[in-house]
């Protein structure tokens, strides 16, 4: 052992031996883990011996993680004073077991029944309902059951899945059949299963009340097989225990005094060997954001890389009255670079649930725009990955969005530009985007968020589709599926229902959120509005009963009426529009199909447009 190390361990043995032994269990002594944006308190604990013993957490990357039964679960969710919590089983490659059946495909589905036997969880009324009403279609699809028996029985009878929960049959009605359980339980696993726990029937819960009446600290006896409770020591108790009170013990004193000076030189130096680590791996690592861009793609094809200083001053200091758009996932403002180009920067938001989310968004957004080129797409200038912020750098589009146009706060002025011809051509230039993205990019992409504000209209009327954070590749696990298997996200009342259903993306879910904003084009109205009837406070509800009802007339937008009647081509667009936003997606054109019927409305349009030209020439005459 080198001398100064050996000086360093003898220096340190020196002080824990003068040092006042206790045990302290205070969560503030522990970095936190997602959910838990504070110290949990009882009866969680990060501290072994301290807290429930059934309610020991450990702390993962992206979650804190708790134990049950030998099954470990991620805590998904979890809010103070409440006696339940969200898990999601949690496997890693070294944990999960090789086989043909299940795995890898379904990695959340455990390879034995969920059992919260001896301990004090149960399973939620809510949890057990799902699966109680959940059905394979007849016949089912089972695998070789002599080779697989649990995916069997799983498939056969799926609230075998969690144990205890067939005992009672939910009055829930069946809400029907489904062709693939395995991949929905395996999505049910991930978005997660509801525990609870009663705190009457727990002597841990009165125990720690009485304890901490007392000043006490709750925790248990580790090293005793039953984990008996124990009241820990009180704030008063912590003081040296050979110092009295009356006659002060001189030696100890000294001994507590070097004590301390000793903890301050040993934290000082700890501070001093981390921040010397940290610059040195700040000068020899790259971010770890741009290794995963870079691992992704050629870093030939990345757009340029901008420094924070450099964006922050282009927008002084991302200045309020430079905001020209505030969404869900970031702001955008208004920038001058350094080189003259006035272009738009969005500053993403920092989620307070998850930064993973935030980066994957950010990196999903740059390796999708930097891999696709459409006229009507906006251009990726680059981008900043930075711990102060991740920042994306745009095309900067001046005219507002499509929504601005149609409902924004000025949009009885900008209406007058929207004839029903410039609208006609918006949602074919918005077809012909999404046509790209469906067929002439390999893999497919799927946007998941067409929307009117995420539609940037230029000066000329032409648009710009912008922000794909959501967007997905079509990688398919099974040739030929034809869908991936995701968590519904998107934009309220442009979300697929087919999609929110059967978690099933499709390049279909597109073309429902085209046909929303299709409907808003024809009707001038959002997507939902809280003061509209219940029954129509979503858009394409209201439209689709109106169309039913041979009543288009009632909901088309006034400044499309001309002489009384509803201009040329509404009626057309509007069918195309019900179709699109079909509650079944097989019952949905695909985008060429789109365009193609688009293009005859254009072209109907404009011959209509020339017709009346030439009569009103004619009366002048």
């Amino acid at each position: 052992m080198p001398p100064p190390l050996a000086a360093f361990v003898f220096f340190s043995a020196l002080c824990l031996i003068c040092s006042v032994h206790s045990h302290l269990c205070s969560p503030r002594h522990h970095s936190l883990c997602p959910p838990f944006t504070s110290p949990p308190s009882f009866p969680f604990s990060f501290s072994p011996a301290c807290g429930h013993p059934s309610f020991q957490l450990k702390c993962s990357s992206n979650h804190s993680l708790i134990s049950i039964n030998n099954l470990t679960f991620s805590i998904l969710r979890y809010e103070p004073n409440s006696t339940s919590l969200l898990l999601s089983p949690h496997f890693t490659n070294s944990t999960l077991t090789p086989s043909n059946c299940s795995y890898p495909h379904f990695l959340s589905i455990p390879t034995r029944s969920i059992n919260l036997s001896s301990s004090p969880f149960r399973f939620s009324d809510g949890s057990c309902n799902r699966l109680s009403v959940l059905e394979p279609c007849s016949p089912p699809n089972l695998p070789n059951c002599s080779h697989c028996p649990w995916e069997c029985k799983l498939i056969q009878s799926p609230v075998k899945l969690l144990h205890g929960c067939g005992s009672s049959r939910s009055s829930v009605s069946n809400q029907g059949c489904q062709g693939d359980v395995l991949g929905y339980l395996d999505n049910y696993l991930q978005l997660g299963i509801e525990l609870e726990w009663d705190q009457a029937q727990d002597s841990y819960f009165s125990n720690c009340r009485d304890c901490k009446a007392n000043n006490g600290i709750c925790g248990f006896n580790s090293s005793h097989p039953l984990h008996p409770f124990l009241c820990l020591r009180t704030k008063s108790q912590l003081s040296p225990p050979w110092i009295n009170n009356h006659i002060p013990n001189r030696v100890a004193i000294l001994c507590s005094i070097f004590a301390v000076t000793c903890f301050m030189v040993i934290i000082s130096i700890s501070l001093a060997i981390i921040r010397s680590r940290r610059l040195h791996s700040a000068a020899n690592e790259e971010d770890p954001t741009t290794l995963f861009l870079q691992r992704h793609r050629s870093a030939s094809l990345l757009p340029p890389v901008f420094t924070y200083e450099e964006l922050e001053s282009s927008t002084n200091k991302f200045d309020s009255k430079r905001k020209i758009g505030d969404g869900g996932f970031g702001s955008v403002y208004l920038a001058q670079l350094h080189d003259g180009r006035v272009v738009a920067v969005k500053h993403l938001h920092k989620p307070h649930n998850s930064k993973a989310f935030s980066n994957k968004c950010f990196c999903n957004e740059i390796l999708i725009l930097s891999s696709i080129d459409h006229p009507n797409l906006v251009k990726l200038h680059g981008y900043c990955s930075d711990p102060r912020g991740l920042l994306l750098v745009y095309d900067y589009v001046p005219n507002g969005t499509l929504g601005d146009h149609l409902h924004g706060p000025k949009s009885l002025y900008r209406k007058g530009s929207m004839t029903w011809q410039v609208r006609v051509d918006i949602a074919l230039q918005i077809a012909m985007v999404m046509e790209y993205l469906h067929f002439s990019v390999v893999p497919p992409v799927v946007h998941r968020d067409i929307t009117s504000s995420n539609i940037f209209v230029e000066k000329d009327m032409r648009i710009k589709v912008g922000d794909f954070g959501l967007s997905r590749l079509l990688v398919f696990p099974d040739t030929g599926s034809g869908y991936v298997w995701t968590g519904p996200q998107g934009t309220p009342g442009y979300l697929d229902p087919d999609y929110h259903k059967s978690f099933r993306l499709t390049d279909k879910s597109d073309v429902y959120s085209f046909g929303v904003v299709v409907l808003e084009l024809i009707s001038g109205q959002k997507a939902v509005d809280q003061r509209r009837d219940k029954r129509e406070l979503a858009l394409a509800d209201m439209m689709v009963s109106k169309i039913q009802m041979g009543l288009l007339h009632e909901v088309v937008d006034p400044v499309l009426v001309v002489d009384g009647s509803v201009t040329d081509g509404v009626d057309a667009a509007a069918e195309l529009a019900f179709r699109c936003v079909a509650a079944e997606k097989d019952d949905r054109p695909d985008a060429r199909e789109v365009v193609e019927e688009l293009k005859r409305i254009r072209s109907r349009t404009r011959g209509v447009s020339r017709a009346s030209s030439v009569i009103g020439d004619e009366r002048v005459i």
